[in-house]
């Protein structure tokens, strides 16, 4: 075999398994189709670009993704290296300047002499060198069949959609406010944009009512069979269930009282910021697949946001994934073809930080494998071990879903923890990070 690694694609995945490859001190050949070729939903030629929210969520330990993020930066992510150092302002959250955030990874794979970067489309896997697939949730036509293939063409899809970002400049500040749900970091994380009781009522029949974009013509195959991501769904969607659903889920007014009144609003929209400069915020919980005329009309329905002009318009996308439980290990090796790992959210991970901790392993065990040493199995006991335990066991006997991280699918205690759900999850990310730093810290230094 030839002695260097593989990897098929440069997003969050790609990138991070390219690094923790290198940082092992294996070469690799990293092939993205960027600039040649982009998918639909990509924008910029950068690696690792953001294409829905520039939010990594929650950055405290007892969230799960924020232990998950936690255990990726004491275990030296590139991601969250990134991450980190493009940071803006988000409250208890961890927010990217998506730009600089790219720009700073794509720096660091270009710049590695471990990495050689090709740019060019890859449509299949060349069988006698360890590999990587880390092609994305928008793998091209070709490699998507190859994969389909190996996995015995048991290949699963849904739909992700992307939120509008509004140009601060044209906000009417008379109608929103600046504040952070219950007082929590800094108020000018968030915008505001409270609603009474029949400003809700014009704005929601204007959305449940809006005309939705047309399929791309490669998704028209899948019009019949629309399955949406919960975590991610269509504002407008999520309307359809209910009148009062947008009221308890995104447009929840709770924690931000209306600075006139002191009390709070019958319905709120919150936009977060966007970049470090506070001069763009996205529209909070409203991915959409609107068209974009109909996004402009609707949403200037929205307090505040009468005249708001659009950096950019929400947008909807198809995410493709394999079947991975049974299919793929632990490790993210395709248990019928050694040598062959997947990462990214064709694993069936879905989030930011969930496809950089799928190309953390990856990348590990594909070095691991290259060098001839045991793979690295991460205990359940982790978040990054308990997702990776997931997708590849996950339910046999029911549909395969994504999965985000969550305290849900990590290995329990054997006894209660008394407190409530805070302080389990606290001793959860107390648990953790006591493994990681023992058993794992040595991943951040060349072999």
């Amino acid at each position: 075999m030839d002695n260097s690694v593989i990897v098929i694609g440069a997003g969050l995945a790609g990138a991070e398994a390219a690094w923790q490859i290198a940082k092992l001190g294996v070469p690799v050949e990293l092939y993205e189709m960027k600039p040649i070729k982009r998918s639909p939903a990509h924008h910029s030629d950068g690696f690792a670009e953001l294409v829905c929210s520039n939010s990594l969520r929650s950055n405290q330990l007892n969230n799960a993704v924020g232990l998950l993020k936690e255990e990726l930066r004491r275990m030296g992510s590139l991601i969250m290296e990134a991450a980190y150092a493009t940071e803006v302002p988000a409250g208890s959250a961890l927010a990217v300047n998506r730009d600089e955030f790219s720009k700073y990874i794509t720096e660091r794979i270009r710049s590695n002499p471990l990495i050689t970067v090709h740019e060019a489309e890859v449509d299949s896997i060349c069988e006698d060198r360890i590999t990587v697939v880390a092609t994305g949730p928008l793998t091209s036509e070709p490699m998507a069949k190859t994969v389909s293939e190996l996995t015995g063409g048991d290949e699963l899809h849904f739909f992700d959609a992307a939120a509008p970002i509004v140009d601060f400049s044209t906000v009417d500040m008379s109608r929103a406010f600046f504040a952070s749900r219950y007082g929590k970091g800094d108020p000018e994380d968030y915008l505001n944009c409270p609603m009474t009781a029949e400003e809700y009522d014009i704005f929601y029949n204007a959305l449940i009512n809006a005309e939705v974009a047309a399929l791309k013509a490669f998704d028209k195959e899948l019009q019949e069979d629309l399955t949406v991501f919960e975590g991610c769904m269509p504002v407008e969607v999520m309307a359809s269930r209910g009148y009062d659903t947008l009221r308890f889920g995104p447009m929840k007014p709770v924690g931000l009282p209306v600075p006139s009144t002191g009390e709070d609003a019958y319905a709120t929209v919150q936009l977060r910021r966007e970049n470090r400069e506070g001069t763009m915020y996205n529209i909070v919980g409203f991915q959409t697949h609107l068209t974009f005329g109909e996004q402009k009309r609707v949403f200037r329905l929205i307090p505040g946001l009468e005249n708001a002009e659009f950096f950019r318009y929400g947008v909807m996308h198809r995410n493709t994934y394999i079947n991975s439980p049974g299919i793929l290990s632990d490790t993210y090796e395709l248990k019928s073809r050694r040598g062959l790992f997947f990462a990214g959210q064709m694993t069936g991970v879905e989030g930011y930080v969930e496809s950089a901790s799928s190309g953390f392993v990856a990348g590990i065990n594909a070095a691991m494998m290259a060098l001839g040493k045991d793979p690295v199995i991460f205990p359940r006991e982790t978040e990054i071990g308990a997702l990776a335990y997931y997708v590849s066991h996950g339910n046999l006997s029911a549909r395969f879903q994504p999965m985000n991280a969550n305290f849900g699918i990590i290995s329990p205690f054997d006894k209660k923890i008394k407190g409530g759900k805070r302080c389990r999850n606290e001793a959860y990310a107390e648990r953790s990070l006591a493994i990681i730093d023992r058993d794992f810290s040595t991943l951040n230094k060349p072999i």
